[in-house]
């Protein structure tokens, strides 16, 4: 199985920048999916890339991470393109433009986009119902977007109704996680349902248009991005959130007990980087229920995110093959236990169902030899990070030093959990940098970023994407996440200009010289 291709060799190599869209400038708070997301296409292709990888586009709630949505399926709002709407005669710019978005240029600020956006939207949508609800004669524009609208509404039904209905009363709430309400909502009793489908239409009908708004302008960039010949890579959470529409809808694929609250709960044991681990607190799978349906719960989720992407990435991996957990309640992730997942038995349903799919496994961590079984009998290429290969906490470090990658692996210079390069040569352990320097010869560099960044070019993997930080050299302060802490992650972002012509012909000049440029 490969995610190049048919018509591309196996050992064809190419390169590609990660990126968050929430990272992009704009002048509204937070990167959208307008103007400076075709700027960052422009930037790729002029600097001879054929990837752009993203994480998840799906929603932020609490903490503001990507990998804690209420959605697997729905797009965030905050990414909606203010500038595109009212060029559709949906905002004026007095509606959006005399707001103060943001304290620092270079940093989202997630209680601002809280308290402001979704007034803003609310403008966009009332007047979107309006036009539509006065749409005349068939074939012309207004009823065509009212087609459009209907037509999307229809083929997303299955992830939709139940997401709009879901944030419409988590409003009524005030926000409450779900595991808070009124037991006849938090049981989803059909009474009460209905109920809130009859009195809050017009709530509701803001969601589910908010969500067109979001995948109307995902379209157009993703169709932007081919004809320019860059491929979406994306990014799918391994867990989902407690306070989410796929636990609230589905309790029955979870571990939870009769009052719907988990029994035990994700983690990661104590180890090299953590003495008491990491206490993430999603809910566990219950995997012979998902074995019973012959686990189309996945098999529809990961079908509908490879046609929203080019490539999905599968976060944790190893999860497949085994998981841990600890006990509902407990203040960290020590006394847990490891748990047997599906194992191959779900790629198998889903190659079945679906093919062969674009899928890149994010095999980090902990790993054992039915990991690597599992990663080798699904044919997915897994990933390499170019910081571990020095890092002496982590047992498998030497399968990440430059010269053991293989062909077929995705390398990395950092994952958005990883510090920046400048910041890793500056904080890591003195040891560790030591080893660096002298295995990738970086004594007396001018740019060590760069020579770093050239020695993951140089390597056997058939693809190698690099953090937009490390491409600016920039230190600890512009990592976007630090694994395990609270407050100040996900927050950075471009400043406009950053990415400059002189910076795309210094990455394509790189690009050319270690025979990676986009041949598509």
């Amino acid at each position: 199985m490969t995610w190049l291709n048919k018509k591309e060799s196996a050992a064809m190599r190419n390169s590609g920048v990660l990126m968050h869209i929430s990272s992009l400038p704009s002048p509204y708070g937070i990167g959208t999916l307008g103007k400076a997301a075709r700027d960052f296409v422009d930037f790729l292709e002029a600097a001879g890339q054929t990837f752009w990888q993203t994480l998840p586009i799906c929603p932020t709630s609490y903490g503001d991470s990507p990998y804690q949505s209420c959605s697997t399926y729905a797009g965030n709002p905050y990414f909606i393109d203010l500038d595109l709407l009212r060029e559709e005669g949906l905002l004026e710019k007095e509606d959006y433009e005399g707001i103060s978005w943001e304290i620092r240029t270079d940093q989202v600020d997630y209680g601002i986009l809280y308290r402001e956006r979704f007034d803003v939207l609310g403008k966009a949508a009332r007047r979107f119902r309006h036009r539509i609800r006065e749409s005349g004669h068939t074939g012309d524009g207004i009823s065509t977007l009212k087609e459009a609208y209907e037509t999307f509404c229809r083929e997303n039904g299955f992830w939709l109704d139940d997401f709009a209905l879901f944030m419409t009363i988590k409003n009524l709430n005030g926000g409450k996680a779900w595991t808070e309400w009124d037991s006849a909502l938090r049981n989803r009793e059909k009474e009460a349902l209905e109920l809130v489908r009859a009195r809050q239409e017009g709530e509701i009908a803001f969601w589910k248009i908010l969500q067109f708004f979001f995948f109307r302008q995902w379209k157009a960039l993703h169709n932007y991005c081919a004809g320019k010949n860059i491929r979406i890579i994306g990014d799918m959470p391994f867990y989902v959130a407690l306070d989410s529409v796929d636990v609230w809808a589905r309790p029955d694929l979870f571990l939870l007990d009769e009052e719907r609250i988990p029994i035990e709960v994700a983690g990661v044991p104590p180890d090299g980087f953590s003495e008491t681990g990491q206490l993430w607190g999603n809910p566990v799978y219950r995997w012979e229920e998902h074995k019973k349906t012959g686990y189309s719960w996945w098999i529809q989720k990961i079908g509908y995110l490879c046609r929203e992407y080019d490539i999905l990435r599968i976060d944790h991996f190893r999860g497949f093959d085994s998981y841990y957990t600890v006990k509902y309640g407990s203040e960290d992730a020590r006394g847990g236990a490891w748990r047997p997942g599906p194992g191959y038995a779900l790629f198998e349903a889903l190659k079945k169902s679906r093919g062969d799919l674009p899928i890149i496994a994010e095999d980090l961590g902990y790993t054992t030899e039915s990991v690597r079984k599992l990663l080798k009998d699904t044919g997915f290429p897994g990933m390499k990070i170019l910081q571990f290969g020095f890092d002496e906490r982590d047992e498998g470090s030497s399968d990440h030093l430059p010269h053991q990658y293989p062909v077929h692996c995705v390398a990395y210079t950092g994952t958005h959990d990883n510090d920046t390069l400048c910041g890793w040569l500056e904080h890591a352990d003195p040891g560790d940098v030591a080893c660096a320097r002298d295995y990738l010869r970086l004594e007396g560099a001018k740019e060590p970023h760069w020579d770093m960044i050239k020695a993951l070019y140089a390597t056997a993997a058939e693809t190698v994407i690099v953090q937009t930080q490390d491409l600016l050299g920039l230190d600890s302060e512009s990592r976007m996440n630090t694994p395990s802490t609270m407050g100040g992650n996900w927050c950075w972002r471009l400043c406009q200009g950053d990415l400059n012509k002189e910076l795309a012909e210094k990455l394509r000049h790189i690009t050319s010289l270690y025979d990676r440029m986009n041949r598509s």
